[in-house]
């Protein structure tokens, strides 16, 4: 009986790894991708900023505020520089806008319009103003596990659901095992071409939870180029009304 312990013990202890690896699995796809979306965002936060558009021959700043409530309302306003502060996008819903204070205009986010630059950097309208859109109108599928930036992740795959209003055909996450954190993005056209990745670093505490203080934007053709985003301040889980986030506020902002 005393040589069948360590063989037990073994076994015990096979069967217990095991029960990890299978829970961490456990989570669906999808429940990964919101857990995550709400790490990023919580029910309501607010965000202080640095754009960089890096190009090869120059580089551009710009410094901006934004706040989120739940999965439909979002503005972003842009404080710097004197040429583009007032800017501002706003989401409500599936609506979209932009003001520009320089000719007094509100600009309505037409579908055709979601991919394209969000004032002049890699990230599309899409990526910045319609976030959330990666838990609402994909389908989620987990692909592997793997290493990213030194952390566990999960690899899911999004691929958009039939007429869903995005603009990336599949969107490839590595999500962080232990922060929920979207550690690495690729961008997908609808011929399954790589067209930008996004990774994130210098994972930080801000407004009581970990964040991802500094993200860069590479597009895959462009040799040279890339936006980075620096996140310096960060608030979450506050009271916030929905009339927040209307088109008259979105051109009374100011720094």
């Amino acid at each position: 009986m005393r040589k069948l312990v360590p063989a037990l013990l073994l076994v015990l202890s096979f069967l217990a790894s095991s029960l990890v690896v299978s829970s961490a699995w456990a989570q669906s796809a999808a429940d990964i991708v919101t857990l995550s979306d709400r790490q990023m965002r919580g029910d309501s936060s607010y965000s202080e900023m640095t754009m960089k558009i890096i190009r090869p021959d120059w580089t551009r700043s710009m410094s901006m505020k934004s706040w989120t409530k739940g999965q439909d309302l979002s503005l972003v306003l842009v404080t710097a520089p004197a040429k583009d502060k007032g800017s501002a996008s706003l989401k409500r819903q599936r609506e979209m806008w932009n003001w520009l204070p320089s000719i007094e205009r509100v600009i309505k986010i037409a579908p055709s319009m979601l991919g394209q630059s969000w004032m002049g950097s890699d990230f599309t309208n899409d990526d910045l103003i319609n976030q959330s859109s990666i838990v609402v109108d994909y389908d989620h599928q987990m692909v592997k596990e793997d290493i990213v930036d030194g952390v566990k992740a999960w690899v899911i795959d999004a691929v958009a659901k039939p007429d869903a209003p995005v603009v990336w055909s599949k969107v490839r996450l590595w999500i962080s095992q232990s922060t929920y954190l979207q550690r690495k993005v690729e961008f997908y056209d609808e011929f399954d071409e790589l067209v930008n990745t996004m990774a994130t670093f210098d994972v930080k505490t801000m407004g009581e939870r970990q964040i991802a203080t500094r993200m860069e934007m590479v597009p895959a053709d462009k040799p040279g180029n890339k936006t980075e985003m620096i996140t310096h301040q960060a608030q979450f889980n506050f009271a916030i009304k929905d009339d927040f986030f209307s088109q008259s506020q979105m051109k009374a902002l100011r720094d």
